[in-house]
C-alpha cells in the first residue's frame, strides 16, 4: 500500500499519513454524463480515466503529491455491470500509473444518468502550494503542451463525424500534468498556476482575478494540437477557449529562466502579466482585441458532453 495510508478501504473511514513539514491538499470534481460525457462518444474506461484526471490535475496545478483518491460513484439500475467495471478499469489504470490508492467510497442508484464524484488528497510542503493569486505585473504567461485537442474532439463528435481516439488523445486519455507541476514547485520558477479544465481564455481570467492584474496574450505564441488524419492544427477559437486539456497554465517572474520542456513536456511563453484587469489578446498583425473568457461555464446555456 502506498506510504501515507495508514487504513484504506474496508473501514468507515480510510486513516491517511500526512508528511512531517506537508499541508493537505483535498480536491473534488464531479463527472456528470451529458455534461462531461455521453457514452455513445466515451468508452467506459476513457470515463473512468477522465474522473480521476479531472482531480489529479487540481493536484498538480498547486505543485502537490497525491496520496488517496475517494470514489462515490451513483448509476442507474439498468446500466450494465461491465460499463461500471470498465469505468473502474480505466480509473485504477490511471491510479497504478501515479501511485494513488483508491482509499474508499460509495455506490448508489442514480435515477437518471451517471453521476461519479472524484475526492483527491494529496500533500505540499508548507508554505509551498502554488496558487492562482501569486501573479504579478510583468510575470510570463507559459501553458504546457497543446491547448484544443479535447474540444476539437467533442466538436467532431457533435457533427456526427467518427473520429479514431488515437488521434484525440487529450479526449481519449487525459493526462493530469503532476510531474511537471512538482519540478514547477521545486524549483521555484512558477508565481501562480491553474489547471487547463475549463478554456485557456477562462482559466486565465480566473487567475487575473485572483490575481488583481491583467494579461497580453499573443495569439501566434499560442501552441494548437494537432488532430485528426491528416494531422491539422485546431482553430485558434478552439485553443483560447475550449476545455479539458489539462494542461498546466502557470505565471513567473522575468528573472526566471523557463526551460522549454520540463520532463519531457513542451512549454511554451504566450504572453505577460500586465497591471490593471485587462486580458488582450494580440493577432498575427499585431492588432488587439479585449479577450473575454469564453471557457466553460456551468449553468450557461447550450454546451455539454463538452
Amino acid at each position: 500500500m502506498r506510504s501515507g495510508i495508514v487504513t484504506g478501504i474496508g473501514d468507515d473511514c480510510a486513516v491517511l499519513a500526512i508528511p512531517r513539514g506537508h499541508q493537505l491538499l483535498v480536491t473534488t470534481d464531479f463527472t456528470l454524463e451529458g455534461v462531461h460525457f455521453r457514452r455513445d462518444w466515451h468508452p467506459a474506461a476513457v470515463v473512468g480515466r477522465l474522473c480521476l484526471t479531472r482531480g489529479l490535475s487540481d493536484i498538480a496545478a498547486m505543485g502537490g503529491d497525491p496520496i488517496a483518491a475517494f470514489l462515490s460513484l451513483a448509476f442507474p439500475r439498468s446500466l450494465p455491470q461491465t460499463w461500471v467495471e470498465a469505468f473502474l478499469q480505466g480509473l485504477l489504470r490511471l491510479a497504478n500509473e501515479f501511485r494513488v490508492t483508491l482509499a474508499g467510497g460509495d455506490t448508489a442508484e442514480s435515477r437518471k444518468g451517471v453521476v461519479a464524484d472524484i475526492v483527491v488528497v494529496g500533500s505540499v510542503p508548507i508554505g509551498e502550494a502554488i496558487l492562482r493569486s501569486g501573479a504579478r505585473p510583468g510575470d510570463g504567461i507559459y501553458v504546457t503542451g497543446e491547448l484544443g485537442g479535447s474540444s476539437a474532439a467533442v466538436e467532431e463528435l457533435s457533427a456526427r463525424r467518427r473520429i479514431h481516439p488515437q488521434h484525440y488523445p487529450r479526449l481519449f486519455r487525459p493526462l493530469p500534468r503532476l510531474v511537471v507541476g512538482r519540478v514547477l514547485r521545486q524549483r521555484g520558477l512558477a508565481s501562480a498556476m491553474i489547471d487547463l479544465s475549463d478554456g485557456l481564455s477562462t482559466d486565465l481570467a480566473h487567475i487575473c482575478e485572483a490575481s488583481g492584474v491583467g494579461a497580453r496574450i499573443l495569439a501566434a505564441s499560442i501552441p494548437r494540437a494537432v488532430v485528426g488524419r491528416p494531422g491539422i492544427g485546431v482553430d485558434l477559437r478552439v485553443a483560447l477557449h475550449g476545455g479539458e486539456d489539462y494542461e498546466l497554465l502557470f505565471t513567473a517572474p522575468r528573472a526566471k529562466r523557463i526551460p522549454g520542456r520540463i520532463a519531457g513536456i513542451p512549454v511554451s511563453l504566450i504572453g505577460q502579466i500586465t497591471r490593471g484587469q485587462r486580458l488582450v489578446l494580440i493577432d498575427e498583425n499585431g492588432a488587439e482585441t479585449r479577450l473575454h473568457p469564453q471557457g466553460w461555464q456551468h449553468f450557461s446555456s447550450g454546451r455539454s458532453a463538452r
